[in-house]
């Protein structure tokens, strides 16, 4: 049998993912931790800030998954549970006049919605105060199969 220390080395290494452009090792204790329960019940879309990943949740099993940005900290994504209470395929923003295909409003002006700026500069810019995807049909797949009330969870 296995030793504890080289049990807990290989199971780190099995938990190493690449994010982003950089690689980043989670601990096997945050490996375990895939998502909250609240994830696990009904139709629900999760976004994770600490993972920067947005998932699209039916009963614990993943549907859509994608890559995500989130509002600088002068215009941060507020955290808490939400629903989407309005849709728009082709949306402008009235502030920034910036292009915001496929919005998922879940929270006064915030949006889950794709943008050109995260797919062309990556994680070095943000938002302000959306949740930014940057893989076009992945999104129009989110937004097609998310209807209006769908529970929205934002957490760290």
């Amino acid at each position: 049998m296995a030793s504890k220390s080289f049990r807990a080395t290989m199971a780190g290494a099995l938990c190493t993912t690449l994010l982003g452009a950089g690689l980043v090792t989670a601990s096997p204790a945050e490996a375990k931790r895939a998502m909250p329960r609240t994830c696990y019940t009904g139709k629900i879309i999760c976004v994770d800030k600490s993972k920067r990943v947005v998932r699209l949740v039916n009963k614990g099993k993943i549907s859509v998954r994608l890559d995500a940005r989130f509002g600088s900290s002068r215009t941060p994504t507020r955290n808490g549970m939400f629903r989407v209470y309005w849709k728009s395929r082709n949306h402008v923003s009235s502030l920034y006049g910036s292009a915001m295909p496929f919005s998922l409003f879940f929270s006064g002006g915030q949006a889950i919605h794709y943008s050109s700026d995260f797919a062309r500069r990556g994680y070095s810019g943000a938002s302000h105060g959306c949740v930014n995807t940057r893989d076009y049909s992945r999104m129009r797949k989110l937004f097609d199969r998310t209807p209006t009330g769908t529970r929205v969870y934002i957490y760290w």
